[in-house]
């Protein structure tokens, strides 16, 4: 059995929708549907003090972008470089298929952009440029014409930095917009904001909500939660750089899981003492303090296989691998929203500059899906042509007997008039109807 250095309790899906947040949304939702605008304007003023135009012209975002440090303006190309190249060998990874299954009869599978698409760009205490890297790029490398962006003011002030990266990443509209109010006027459209197709990027418990309630009506890239972190660790890790990455990850927000689990209890025991240490000089301590007060946990096991093991059965959204071989990880695991192998690679790596796409599923979504890539923003159609008559036929003659077997006889007919037409099959349907000498 697991050794517990310190325990906490696991989160699970339904803790994100609270019927008090889930209520609420659904108020907000249904009167911006009603009301449009004058909705989405009230609500800006009553949570983010905002009463200026939600949408940035090019004028003013270009003065924006003027009075930022030129190196921040370097390191947003910097890193949105990466992310580009990445999300652009992912596009080059999905090909468009044509296969002649039969004589004559050919299906095809082509990657269709969806038409527009939204970018949710959180704000609240951080202002998340890296967010607006990760959903704006991936879309537009996609394929996708008309990105419409939105990220809420700071204390009432335009987040600057993260305009900037809205802009430089491809954006075509950019509204001063956040919460509820910008995921929904993006879903159903407002006079002044046309609907999207889908939305993507991560957000507090209320606009994961709001994703959630709109589900159906458009698209989203996946449900989130709190940011989660679990290291596997062995006896050859460091417990200064694992304690860090705990607490890199604790930062994000008072219910965040940061787990680790390892097969040396004295790492663990190692580890606790300087988190301990680090915690009171952090400048984020009000959100990592209780994060890993409430939800930090440190598992001592027998060996690296349970390691993996039980680090599956988390399903977290962030793992990274301290061992002897963290390659073995590839293999060995299963269930994670992304890997982070060796003590060379961290978490905020993956966040902020390395290029790989930090929207991941959390509260276990990671046993279903993975995170927000390329892929999301493209719908995989297919398509089938029959040129050869005979091929018609035969499958005409076919599709009759099996649909009959699911008693569909209109779709049994479809498939005989081929075989009549094509094959001179006889059906006593078409020769007592008046269609029979019809060619």
């Amino acid at each position: 059995m697991p050794l517990y250095l310190k325990k906490a309790p696991t989160k699970s899906f339904t803790d994100t929708a609270q019927s008090d947040v889930a209520a609420r949304v659904g108020t907000i939702i249904d009167d911006i549907r009603g009301n449009g605008d004058e909705a989405v304007r009230r609500y800006a003023a009553q949570f983010d003090r905002w009463e200026q135009p939600f949408r940035l012209d090019d004028e003013h975002v270009a003065e924006i972008m003027a009075s930022l440090d030129p190196q921040v303006i370097d390191d947003i190309r910097f890193v949105q470089d990466q992310v580009r190249r990445f999300a652009q060998a992912q596009r080059d990874s999905l090909v468009d298929i044509e296969v002649e299954t039969l004589p004559g009869v050919h299906l095809g599978q082509k990657h269709v952009p969806v038409q527009a698409a939204g970018a949710y760009i959180p704000g609240g205490k951080y202002p998340l440029t890296a967010s607006a890297h990760m959903t704006i790029i991936t879309a537009k490398v996609a394929g996708v014409p008309r990105v419409v962006a939105c990220t809420p003011p700071i204390r009432g002030e335009i987040p600057a930095a993260t305009v900037a990266a809205m802009k430089l990443a491809g954006a075509d509209e950019i509204y001063i917009l956040g919460g509820v109010q910008a995921v929904t006027a993006m879903a159903v459209g407002t006079e002044t904001i046309a609907p999207v197709n889908l939305i993507a990027g991560p957000g507090n418990a209320y606009v994961a909500e709001a994703k959630r309630q709109l589900f159906g009506e458009v698209g989203i890239d996946l449900f989130a939660g709190p940011t989660e972190i679990l290291i596997v660790a062995d006896d050859d890790a460091d417990p200064f750089l694992t304690a860090v990455d705990l607490l890199s990850q604790a930062e994000h927000g008072p219910e965040s899981p940061a787990v680790l689990i390892t097969t040396s209890q004295q790492l663990g025991e190692r580890v606790m003492q300087i988190v301990d240490e680090l915690l009171p000089g952090m400048s984020t301590r009000d959100y990592a303090e209780p994060a890993w007060r409430d939800w930090g946990q440190v598992i001592v096991v027998d060996d690296i296989d349970e390691a993996y093991a039980l680090a599956d059965s988390f399903a977290f959204e962030h793992v990274q691998v301290f061992t002897r071989e963290p390659r073995e990880a590839l293999t060995k695991m299963h269930d994670y929203g992304a890997l982070f192998l060796g003590e060379n690679t961290c978490v905020s790596y993956g966040d902020k500059v390395i290029g790989t796409n930090h929207v991941l599923p959390t509260l276990g979504a990671a046993r279903y899906t993975g995170g927000l890539w390329v892929g999301k923003y493209l719908r995989t159609v297919t398509y089938q042509e029959i040129v050869d008559p005979a091929s018609s036929a035969l499958l005409g003659e076919v599709c009759g007997r099996a649909a009959r077997v699911e008693l569909f006889e209109g779709h049994a007919r479809s498939g005989d008039a081929r075989a009549w037409r094509h094959g001179g099959a006889s059906f006593a349907w078409i020769d007592e109807s008046a269609g029979a000498g019809a060619r």
